[in-house]
């Protein structure tokens, strides 16, 4: 990855939580989340703190499309390093994610959601034949669950890597998603 893009990817990720921090109604997080994803002979683990917008747009028949930041901090293991069976390669990920979520507008029960979000890797992923050629990934999800009564969120999604064209090679990768989070 060029120094010139390293900078542009950095300054993307501070305009990102520059803007998340204006649209906020405070600093403490609504809910905070676990999520475990599998794909491409990778497994991700990953934590995050969600923070809900006041809008919501569409609202009818009791329901609307709202959203929430996304700040997530994961751990990647690909058991397939480089395309060989005996390497591993482990990858932390720092991510920010603005969501739109369709859903009742007493926030329980189903729900469908998308976001496209800003990655920056610690180093550049290499596993099973998928190769990224930069540290800066946009990763796009779309989702569904459901919240319960007592707040719980479980949801499932699909989850794609990719940079996005900015540099060859971009296979990009494909993950399935389970995430819990609890809402406060």
């Amino acid at each position: 990855m060029t120094l010139l893009f390293k900078q542009i990817a950095i300054q993307f990720l501070c305009a990102s939580f520059a803007i998340f921090a204006t649209q906020t109604r405070g600093h403490a997080a609504d809910s905070i989340s676990f999520e475990a994803a599998s794909g491409n002979k990778t497994h991700i683990v990953r934590v995050g703190a969600q923070w809900n917008w006041a809008n919501k747009w569409w609202q009818s028949n009791n329901s609307h499309i709202g959203g929430y930041w996304d700040l997530t901090l994961a751990q990647w293991r690909g058991t397939q390093y480089q395309n060989r069976p005996d390497a591993t390669q482990n990858i932390t990920d720092i991510g920010i994610t603005p969501v739109l979520r369709f859903q009742r507008d007493s926030k329980t029960g189903p729900y469908a959601e998308a976001g496209i979000s800003a990655h920056l890797l610690s180093r550049v992923y290499d596993n099973n034949g998928r190769n990224f050629s930069t540290s800066f990934q946009f990763g796009d999800h779309a989702g569904i669950g459901y919240v319960f009564a007592n707040k719980l969120d479980l949801g499932l999604k699909i989850q794609h890597f990719s940079n996005g064209g900015i540099k060859r090679p971009n296979s990009g990768a494909n993950f399935a998603v389970l995430s819990a989070r609890m809402i406060f």
